[in-house]
């Protein structure tokens, strides 16, 4: 852990004026500890943590840190899995946490305004008590935040049909790194206005600027769900079935795979009563407004599971056997953690058609480097999440364990794919970059760092890779 000295007393003198609340600026080393790590294994160090609870209070904190040259790290819950909130050069943390009110549900135009320290689950269930819905939904839900999901364009189980954050961010208000406040979008439905910023600023890991507040798009919510498991005796046959579904025209609102590895785990944890001497299983979720139509897709889904090979199809009969299901793919990190001290997880994203190659070559992985890696995955967009684990603490491990998550990268990208469809690139791909995106477009992406963050200071070290490549690749 990066062990950094203290700043001057001019500078902690400055921000306990911006923000006078008691216990807004910490920077007793045993709070800042809280502040060094999310959910991988990087750690750093910050000098300072600052808690703004306003836009204006976050433009004085970051004109502050840009005119001393100071690291700014942007924080909401540090759930994340790719080491983007992780201060890796010291600096000031910008902890969101108390920027976490709902501003508005307006149900004339669908919309809510929030600031970015509010939790995902809390914006969900306050939506729903109106009738309407976000569908976003990361498996972290009921622990990362709005300015996190932002951040990092987080998916989860519903993108399949509903898309992902991006996809319903209307507008926000950012804090860029020299310290102006800007709007960009907003309630509108249409708007070709100039540049799309909010597009910009969406997904690009605080790299840019801090998000202070965001305008999303609701919908109606649905209020018809069913939900059903698919058993296959083999996981390629169960990726097949995955391209035969979409290739029918059908558009559930999730499919889930869990291996058999997988399923182990979390049923030693939860006895939910898994299949777990089958290699995997399928979860689906159809959703709409009217039951007739619901009933007649799951039908069809199961009728398609069952002649691309699964053994058995349950449709949950109530509510609590669906979430149990659901709780089982939910359930599936703190499940992992059980079997070894650590695990490395991935997220890359390829094309439907290539999830069995996929699947084929992490299972041709996982036997060379004889390691253990979990295959689960939001599997019908695509988007899977081999786990590596492990013990980092095992240093010829961990040796192949990085070779491993090498390999795994360069496969996803020979299948046409790419190196995250959620987490973000962060400390743990930024190596890995340019093999997906090339030279020249990770150069254009410096010279818009470069434009809107001159000094250099939101976010450092994340995103672009560090001289050498992917051979500088560590763990």
């Amino acid at each position: 852990m990066l062990d950094t000295a203290p700043l001057p007393a001019h500078v902690l003198d400055e921000l306990r004026r911006i923000l006078p609340r008691p216990r807004a600026v910490l920077d007793a080393r045993e709070d800042l500890l809280v502040y060094g790590y999310d959910g991988t294994w990087y750690e750093g160090f910050p000098q300072v943590v600052a808690i703004p609870e306003s836009a204006e209070q976050v433009a004085e904190i970051v004109r502050l840190a840009n005119r001393e040259r100071l690291a700014v790290t942007p924080r909401a819950m540090g759930s994340s899995l790719s080491g983007g909130p992780v201060p890796l050069r010291g600096g000031i943390v910008i902890d969101t946490k108390r920027m976490n009110r709902i501003l508005e549900i307006d149900e004339v135009n669908f919309v809510a305004v929030v600031q970015p320290g509010v939790i995902n689950a809390d914006l969900q269930k306050a939506v729903e008590s109106r009738g309407l819905f976000y569908p976003p939904d990361p498996s972290s839900m009921r622990q990362s935040a709005i300015g996190g999901n932002v951040a990092e364009n987080a998916g989860g189980s519903r993108c399949l049909k509903y898309g992902v954050t991006a996809d319903y961010v209307m507008g926000l208000q950012v804090v860029l790194p020299t310290g102006e406040i800007i709007r960009t979008g907003g309630k509108m439905v249409k708007n070709v206005t100039g540049y799309n910023l909010r597009a910009l600023f969406t997904g690009a890991e605080g790299t840019l600027g801090v998000i202070t507040e965001a305008t999303l798009r609701l919908l109606k919510k649905p209020p018809f769900t069913l939900t059903a498991m698919a058993v296959f005796a083999s996981i390629v046959d169960a990726a097949q079935c995955v391209t035969e579904v979409m290739s029918a025209g059908l558009t559930p609102c999730a499919i889930e795979m869990m291996d058999d590895v997988t399923m182990s785990c979390v049923e030693e944890m939860f006895h939910l009563g898994l299949p777990v001497e089958r290699e995997a299983i399928l979860l689906f979720a159809v959703d709409g407004n009217h039951r007739a139509i619901v009933d007649g897709e799951m039908e069809a889904l199961s009728e398609l599971a069952r002649k691309a090979g699964a053994l058995e199809v349950r449709v949950a009969a109530d509510e609590a056997e669906s979430n149990a299901l659901w709780q089982a793919r939910r359930g599936i990190s703190p499940a992992l953690a059980r079997k070894r001290p650590n695990k490395l997880g991935e997220d890359v994203s390829i094309p439907r058609s290539e999830i069995p190659r996929m699947v084929r070559a992490v299972r041709a992985i996982a036997a060379k480097y004889a390691l253990t890696i979990p295959l689960f995955g939001h599997v019908g967009d695509g988007n899977l999440h081999p786990n590596i684990l492990c013990d980092r603490h095992d240093p010829q491990e961990l040796e192949r364990v990085g070779a491993a998550a090498r390999e795994i990268f360069e496969a996803a990208v020979a299948c046409g794919g790419t190196l995250s469809g959620e987490h973000g690139i962060g400390l743990l791909k930024k190596q890995f970059i340019e093999l997906d995106l090339g030279s020249a477009q990770v150069e254009a992406m410096r010279r818009i760092k470069t434009a809107l963050d001159p000094n250099g200071i939101m976010n450092p070290g994340k995103i672009f890779p560090e001289p050498g490549g992917i051979d500088a690749f560590k763990l």
